[in-house]
């Protein structure tokens, strides 16, 4: 492969609901960002290992060990500090927190201090009354979930055929249902009394697999890093303080075309070695 010696640096990069262990996680599009990246922080901010899916079928793939070793060379290579947050996916983690094994922290939330202030760092699952009340609920709703996205594959080889562009229905559904709509409105307005109570500038938050980067009311700054199965996006910190929403499409646009030993042309912004 063409040498490049071009990398995205950044202070911290947030990533959330990768959902190793399924078939829909994109993990080798996130293996390829963290390879095309370096940073100081990398916020692991739950689900990022899906057990639910694990311990009814799901499958772990040498993707996911690829992208397991990634992080790890990170750590020892750039010397990266991790932090991984449990989500409710990979809920088992519980009963161990808090654990520090060297650069890697596994803790229930994070405090992201900032020139600007402080952001709380939490996975979100909390104040999903679903999630936490009902869990068998939410047990059936991810497999629900997990029939919509084999549908919105087929749908979406179909549209391939015809030229057409990647379509999710899970989103289309989400901005079109008044309930998805009303319930994400909650959801972000729970997480901002949080961050006023702690006192917080920010919070930061997945689950919802809802991107965003926004300012609630009170001035807190609401920030969801997405998704890996779908959205394919990430927060990243470009200098303390500075925050930023990616969409791994974009990202990879701004970077050069490489070829590799074999001759094809790969789109990629110039992976670093780690």
């Amino acid at each position: 492969m063409k040498a490049c010696d071009k990398r995205h640096d950044y202070h911290a990069i947030f990533l959330s609901d990768i959902h190793l262990g399924t078939r829909d996680s994109k993990c080798e599009e996130v293996t390829a960002f963290l390879k095309a990246t370096t940073c100081r922080k990398l916020i692991l901010n739950g689900d990022i290992v899906d057990g639910w899916a694990l311990r009814s079928g799901g499958r772990w793939l040498p993707a996911h060990t690829k992208f397991i070793r990634t992080v790890l060379k990170k750590m020892e290579k750039q010397g990266t500090e991790v932090i991984y947050l449990r989500g409710n996916h990979d809920d088992i983690l519980e009963r161990f927190l808090p654990l520090c094994f060297g650069n890697l922290r596994i803790v229930d939330e994070y405090i992201h201090g900032t020139p600007r202030g402080d952001y709380l760092v939490v996975h979100g699952d909390g104040f999903d009354r679903v999630t936490t009340s009902h869990r068998w609920v939410a047990v059936a709703g991810a497999k629900g979930y997990e029939l919509l996205l084999g549908l919105n594959r087929l749908y979406n080889r179909w549209r391939a055929l015809r030229g057409k562009e990647y379509f999710s229905l899970s989103q289309t559904i989400k901005a079109k249902v008044k309930s998805a709509v009303g319930f994400i409105d909650r959801y972000e307005d729970q997480l901002k009394e949080l961050a006023t109570v702690r006192g917080c500038r920010g919070i930061i938050c997945g689950h919802i697999h809802t991107p965003a980067d926004k300012l609630l009311g009170n001035g807190v700054h609401y920030l969801n890093s997405g998704d890996w199965v779908e959205s394919l996006t990430a927060i990243v910190e470009r200098r303390p303080g500075d925050f930023e929403l990616v969409h791994y499409r974009d990202f990879m646009k701004t970077g050069e075309t490489v070829v590799d030993g074999a001759g094809a042309r790969l789109a990629t912004p110039c992976p670093a070695s780690v």
